[in-house]
């Protein structure tokens, strides 16, 4: 680590000079009162191209009515990206099954506070108290229903919900929160046996239609084709690189598929009370407050939706992340402005679509916006730079490692064993997280899934595996080449040697 010092105090006042030479540009609203769509365009268009991403698409609503819908950027085909642009809006889903929810409360067939169980046979849990995790329960994250790391695929809601049926509570039901994407699996499922039919259609009868989200559809897996779907990216050293989302079974917690036409009007709808344009109601103006109001033990968590802590003015929103997709949505009741963004990129170390909504909420404040330091950008290049020192590293290494044996050779096996283990470390994890973690219980990621996560870490995790496997067989093999000890290097004693 001595060694190592002055290089990495090097690479830090590299980074920073990197950061300064990066200061951010502005966009300046013009006018308070009324958003300048110009102001949009600026700050959108500079925040992309400052962060390395694909893509966005842009709605924004006031007083129930669309101000502004847009695309920038582009797909991976090069095409550009515009307000029809269909992209997975990931965990923003939860918003829609808890309206469908609702509705169901509002038809007087569903009580918030009735026991799950009640309304879905099947369900089913490795735990007593599961008897006792209500409805409002599900949506609020709250029933003690833990998020496991590892998943077992699953082909079905139904499928996919009953995989519950071998867990148990992580807290008793109602006391405490916990994200789950389990609790909305329930309670798309709940939808589907009160309502009789699949829980795509309903969403497509009770909710897309009516409103008009012509181009708006509810999936099952991440396997399933979707039509003009834009393709996804992950982002990694400045760059936005294509590729496939990883499979998951999201029906309910993240699988509705959108543009930024149809969020409009998903949010205007939310900011008349739940009624269409043409005065039709599709949930009570009560149930819809509710769904925005925090719940018992939630914190800032509603039914679908959270208001937050640590922005003003106060906002009531909603984030979604994939594997290449990011999406956020937010009401801003202060002001009466809604805003919605969607990505067709997922960056591991930064919500980027929370940050542009952040920015857009502030430009109809009438403020000044930045896009910001490129943080992920250069977290990136961070790692990057270290994965460049292990391979330097391992590089010499190997042109040591004759050396390094010899002065070792007095030693006994037991002590050159031990000596060796700590490299051993780096890829006996990079062989797990890489080759083990994907074949856990049948999940169902894949090796390569474990890259598209988070690129610049697996590769760099990677790295370290491959240059301390390589070096020590090196070393092992330099023990054992010869028989008897390895030969001492010239110009040093035997005393030396044995030291």
């Amino acid at each position: 680590m001595r060694r190592l010092r002055p290089l990495l105090v090097s690479l830090t006042a590299s980074l920073l000079s990197l950061a300064a030479l990066l200061a951010p540009p502005q966009a300046h609203a013009q006018a308070p009162a009324e958003l300048d769509r110009r102001d949009v365009d600026t700050f959108v268009t500079d925040y992309l191209a400052r962060h390395g991403l694909p893509g966005a698409t842009v709605a924004v609503v006031h007083d129930g009515k669309t101000v502004l819908t847009a695309g920038y950027g582009h797909d991976a085909d090069g095409a550009a990206l515009d307000e029809q642009s269909r992209m997975r809006i990931a965990s923003v889903s939860k918003s829609f099954t808890a309206f469908a929810v609702l509705q169901l409360v509002d038809a007087g067939v569903v009580d918030l506070d009735v026991p799950v169980a009640t309304y879905v046979d099947d369900f089913a849990m490795d735990d007593p108290r599961a008897a006792d995790v209500t409805v409002r329960q599900l949506l609020s994250h709250t029933s003690g229903i833990p998020s496991p790391i590892i998943i077992g695929p699953a082909d079905s809601l139904e499928e996919g919900a009953a995989r519950v049926a071998s867990w148990t509570l992580a807290a008793d039901p109602g006391t405490s929160y916990l994200y789950s994407n389990a609790n909305y699996w329930l309670a798309a499922q709940l939808v589907e046996t009160v309502s009789g039919m699949p829980f795509a259609d309903y969403l497509e009868q009770k909710v897309f239609a009516p409103l008009g989200m012509v181009d708006s559809e509810s999936v099952v897996t991440t396997r399933e084709a979707v039509d003009d779907l834009a393709q996804g990216h992950v982002t990694a050293y400045g760059l936005a690189f294509a590729t496939r989302e990883p499979e998951q079974m999201d029906a309910g917690a993240g699988s509705v598929v959108s543009t930024a036409t149809d969020m409009a009007a998903w949010l205007a709808m939310q900011q008349r009370g739940g009624t269409t344009p043409n005065g039709q109601r599709l949930l009570d103006p009560t149930l819809v407050e509710l769904s925005h109001t925090p719940q018992p033990d939630a914190g800032r968590h509603g039914l679908g939706w959270r208001r937050s802590t640590s922005r003003s003015p106060e906002r009531i929103g909603a984030s979604g992340v994939l594997g290449t997709f990011n999406a956020q949505q937010d009401l801003v009741p202060d002001s009466g402005y809604g805003v919605v963004v969607m990505l067709n990129s997922f960056t591991p170390t930064r919500e980027h679509a929370y940050e542009m909504s952040t920015g857009i909420i502030a430009l109809t404040e009438g403020k000044d916006v930045e896009v910001g330091l490129p943080v992920a950008t250069l977290v990136d290049l961070f790692l990057g730079a270290l994965t460049v020192l292990a391979v330097a590293l391992g590089a010499l290494g190997l042109r040591r490692h004759r050396r390094w044996v010899a002065r070792r050779a007095a030693w006994p096996l037991w002590r050159f064993v031990l000596r060796l283990l700590p490299q051993t470390i780096a890829p006996a994890l990079a062989i797990f997280v890489v080759l083990v973690t994907p074949a856990l219980q049948g999940n169902s990621l894949t090796p390569s899934d474990t890259f598209r996560i988070f690129p610049s870490l697996t590769v760099l995790l990677t790295t370290l595996g491959v240059v301390g496997a390589t070096v020590t067989a090196a070393r092992v093999r330099a023990r054992f080449s010869a028989p008897g000890r390895p030969p001492t290097p010239a110009g040093q004693s035997a005393v030396a040697t044995s030291t």
